[in-house]
């Protein structure tokens, strides 16, 4: 009846008409206005994921996909603790991004063509190159995936784990068995339980699970990698802004690095006459206005989190537990795959 009324009464004054679809939008608040408005930044994570999303003993969250999380909160609120951890599990993940319970989803989430075409969502980069491999005690003496025929193999629901397994087995022609289970809790405790010959996963889960075992030194990773699994954020279609954001965030991360940029002389460099340096920190161009956020964006991340490679090897690189290779996620021009566009 309201909107009846309000068309008649525009129609006696003369006003241009506006379609209530077109009323409903104008209310609708972008993702950053909600972020904004809401003064926190919601952000789905593992179920504790060392090395990418797990808390400590005081529920301080740190990891890979943790610092993404963090760096878009300083980004939008010069405040990297402007955030709502959420746990999810594999199976979970994409609901609560659907829903709009979160706002971005950082939690070790294979890119690929289904989960960026048929779940609503958009993949935003990538944060780490990984691939499955499988972990066994090393008792078993077994050196390659392809001594597994027979073997039962434990593997967690609601991850491209299970089809990549079973395509791995089938080109080989050899047999198994799927224990599976629906966190990566369960599946670690039932592997070191012995209900399963062998644990699959990303290779970089692998390293991270392998530190809860009461023995970690008993297992092994085994050599071959048998699929592609380049993790990385998503975001909800049909908000670009939004995606431009969580995407330059982590380009930024990754460029800083290349320019050596460092949380330790930021400010120094910040000072720089270098024409890429001053488009970088925003004393010439207007880079941080046309994604919606301030000109110092950048030095932001960079003092919150770090360049990309110091938060690699402080969560799961040379200066962790983990202690995994850099590999592919060397720097393009360092022997590895890991590149950003250029800020200009």
């Amino acid at each position: 009846m309201k909107c009846v009324l309000a068309v008649i009464f525009a129609i006696a004054a003369g006003l241009p008409l506006q379609s209530a679809s077109a009323q409903e939008s104008a209310k609708v608040k972008t993702t950053l206005e909600a972020v904004k408005t809401r003064g926190m930044l919601s952000c789905g994570v593992s179920q504790g994921l060392p090395g990418f999303s797990a808390p400590d003993d005081k529920g301080n969250w740190t990891g890979l996909d943790v610092d993404v999380c963090r760096a878009i909160a300083a980004v939008v609120f010069n405040d990297p603790t402007k955030v709502k951890f959420v746990p999810l599990s594999a199976k979970d993940r994409f609901i609560a991004l659907q829903s709009g319970e979160i706002d971005v989803l950082s939690r070790n989430t294979t890119w690929t063509l289904s989960r960026d075409t048929s779940l609503g969502a958009n993949f935003t980069g990538v944060t780490y190159y990984d691939g499955q491999g499988f972990l066994v005690r090393k008792s078993l003496k077994v050196n390659s995936a392809l001594e597994l025929n027979s073997a039962s193999v434990c593997v967690q629901t609601g991850t491209t784990t299970e089809q990549n397994l079973a395509d791995y087995f089938k080109s080989n022609k050899m047999k198994y068995e799927v224990i599976a289970f629906s966190t990566a809790d369960e599946t670690i405790k039932a592997y070191e339980s012995g209900r399963c010959d062998v644990f699959t996963s990303d290779i970089s889960q692998l390293y991270a699970e392998r530190l809860k075992l009461s023995n970690p030194a008993d297992h092994a990773v085994l050599p071959e990698v048998i699929s592609k699994e380049p993790l990385g954020p998503m975001v909800r279609h049909g908000d670009d802004q939004w995606f431009d954001l969580v995407k330059w965030t982590l380009f930024a991360m990754i460029d800083a690095e290349e320019l050596g940029i460092t949380q330790k002389n930021v400010d120094e460099m910040a000072k720089s006459n270098n024409p890429e340096l001053k488009r970088v920190f925003g004393t010439d161009g207007n880079f941080g206005e046309q994604l919606g956020v301030t000109k110092d964006w950048v030095s932001r991340i960079v003092k919150a989190v770090g360049n990309y490679g110091e938060s690699f090897d402080r969560n799961v690189g040379a200066g962790s537990k983990l202690g995994i290779a850099r590999g592919l996620n060397r720097l393009w021009n360092q022997g590895g795959i890991q590149y950003a566009p250029p800020i200009r």
